[in-house]
């Protein structure tokens, strides 16, 4: 005698309904229901896409700086002695007696050094004589002392402006070196233009210019590495050639 089964049809391959199985899963996405991240960001769904194991470079590039960017004004890899300011000639970078810092162009010698001083000491002296002359006479102690003086105030104005405007007098200019700031290269500011100018005068007018002038230099000659004179200390500036 044949029953009829009351609770319907039997499942598709004979026996019970099974919930091991899995339901469809969306193609290229993730299982229905499974968690997803909380904040929104897309899971990875490769081994290729997994983060490294540190996450990568803080704010930067591969391989690149953390910053992700040169200092100011600066190019990757490039020294401030490199970005020469107006009418600054060849760093001669690599060159034989290159500076001591990496990148500043070679020291001033001390020939075209001394050789640019006295240019400029005698262009400002004949200045001074002219401006002296109709109301001194050279022959007395009044008029050479007066000229002196006058000589010596000029230097200073000239040398501070000169050398705050592209740190080249003109006697600087013929010898092809220049007065830059120790730290960049850069023109001296003008306080360190003035500074710079005023140590190598003002003694100078106190007592015995001579030897004032002697023991500057002679301080250069010695200094290592930047050969420095006095006045290149006080006023953080070292003297370099532009060729």
């Amino acid at each position: 005698m044949s029953t009829s089964n009351p609770s319907g049809p039997e499942p598709e391959g004979g026996g019970k309904p099974s919930f091991d199985k899995q339901p469809p899963q969306p193609a290229g996405g993730t299982p229905e229901g499974a968690p997803s991240d909380p904040y929104g960001n897309p899971q990875p769904s490769g081994p290729d896409d997994r983060p490294g194991a540190y996450g990568g470079n803080y704010g930067g590039t591969p391989g690149g700086s953390p910053y992700g960017q040169p200092p100011y004004g600066q190019g990757p890899g490039q020294s401030p002695y490199d970005q020469p300011p107006p009418g600054y000639g060849p760093t001669g970078h690599g060159t034989p007696g290159a500076g001591p810092v990496p990148g500043m162009p070679p020291l001033g010698s001390w020939p075209n050094r001394i050789l640019a001083q006295l240019i400029d000491y005698v262009l400002v002296q004949v200045v001074a004589l002219l401006l002296v002359l109709p109301f001194a006479s050279l022959s007395d102690r009044s008029g050479s002392a007066g000229a002196f003086w006058l000589a010596c105030l000029l230097y200073l104005v000239y040398d501070g402006l000169m050398l705050s405007r592209d740190g080249q007098t003109l006697g600087k200019k013929a010898m092809k070196i220049r007065a830059a700031m120790l730290i960049d290269g850069s023109t001296p500011t003008p306080s360190a233009a003035w500074t710079r100018s005023a140590v190598f005068i003002l003694p100078a007018l106190v007592c015995c210019a001579a030897l004032w002038w002697l023991i500057d230099g002679l301080f250069g000659v010695f200094d290592k590495p930047y050969r420095q004179c006095i006045h290149d200390k006080a006023a953080k500036t070292v003297v370099v050639s532009t060729v």
